[in-house]
């Protein structure tokens, strides 16, 4: 594609076609001849979006509750951008299950546009290309864009450096869900979603979840481990009392099949918006965001290059060879290998 036809799809994307927003997702996913340029180019019209994320383990009503959620904003006059993060096919690298049939609520509406993605290979967590959707869909003026990922576990911190506000369902009345939170799951989670709600153990469900965030937020319960899993951005304050206003995490009950509860959660997420807003951590997350995406770019195009240069001398079955001979050492391999990158760097500083 030219450089005349990527201005004109940018173009035609900040004037509100929804044909050329998905080319331009289509573009990213594949990652396109391209691709960079037009995400550079609409890098200046983001930022307004609120990027909610939704995840949980399989079964637990992730892409129901993601319809309703829709329906709701929709009724609310709100645009919606949903990307589906599906695990990825280890024969094409697509999508396994982007045929499968979500948003019955919200079908042949223009104002929500929903696209099911590949996780490429990082089950569980959000690729890049995943992000830069995103950036698409905040440019193209979608009010609220919504990420549901696949799974549940440890993998899902990937989801913190890309949504605003993280949100994880929970079944009630397994065990297995609950035990599953205390592995880890529970220091990412802004509002907790126990789902089915309708179901017995609901209630329990839930106040085990209290529990367990009341603990983590008791320091002499010795689990304080900083929200998210990683320090909170640094944001100024004046005294003790506003460093020590932090976000509680909610628990919410829904039904999402029957939309039960669905209002109230709308509500809990506006209350978690109007927190960051507020405290001025939405700007540090932002910053954060950038930060880990200027790392992520640069370990994706250093191995790339420096993948080449393994192919030019003869690939890395040759140099596996040589070491298992004892003619080398994988660190000598490694640093030959690195030396013209180190040195280039080298002479752009001089």
């Amino acid at each position: 594609m030219s450089q005349a036809a990527q201005r004109e799809l940018v173009k035609e994307l900040l004037d509100g076609k929804h044909r050329a927003l998905a080319r331009v997702i289509t573009k990213i996913e594949n990652r396109s001849p391209g691709y960079r340029d037009v995400v550079s180019a609409l890098h200046e019209h983001t930022g307004d979006a609120d990027v909610i994320g939704i995840t949980g383990s399989p079964g637990a009503g992730k892409s129901t509750l993601v319809d309703k959620l829709a329906r709701t904003y929709r009724d609310a006059g709100l645009t919606v951008g949903v990307i589906a993060v599906d695990p990825s096919s280890p024969f094409t690298g697509g999508a396994v299950l982007g045929d499968r049939i979500r948003m019955a609520s919200n079908v042949g509406d223009m104002e929500v546009f929903f696209r099911s993605m590949s996780a490429r290979g990082q089950l569980g967590g959000l690729s890049t290309a995943t992000a830069d959707a995103v950036k698409a869909l905040d440019a193209f003026g979608k009010d609220k864009v919504i990420i549901e990922t696949v799974g549940a576990g440890q993998n899902e911190v990937d989801i913190v450096r890309t949504a605003d506000t993280v949100t994880v369902l929970v079944q009630p009345g397994s065990g297995d869900d609950v035990q599953m939170l205390k592995a880890g799951i529970l220091e990412i989670g802004d509002v907790f979603v126990v789902n089915k709600a309708d179901m017995p153990s609901a209630d329990r469900t839930v106040a085990e979840l209290e529990e367990m965030i009341h603990m983590r937020n008791d320091p002499t319960a010795n689990l304080d481990l900083g929200h998210h899993g990683f320090e909170e951005p640094e944001v100024a304050v004046e005294d003790e009392e506003e460093e020590n206003d932090r976000w509680t995490p909610q628990v919410v009950k829904t039904v999402a099949k029957d939309g039960e509860g669905v209002e109230n959660l709308v509500e809990v997420l506006a209350e978690h918006r109007n927190y960051l807003e507020e405290t001025g951590r939405l700007a540090a997350k932002a910053r954060m965001r950038y930060a880990e995406e200027i790392r992520q770019l640069l370990r994706e195009d250093t191995a790339q290059l420096l993948e080449a240069e393994l192919d030019r001398r003869g690939g890395v079955e040759s140099y596996a060879a040589a070491v298992y001979d004892r003619e080398t050492d994988p660190y000598t391999v490694a640093d030959e290998l690195i030396e013209p990158l180190a040195d280039c760097v080298e002479k752009r500083r001089d």
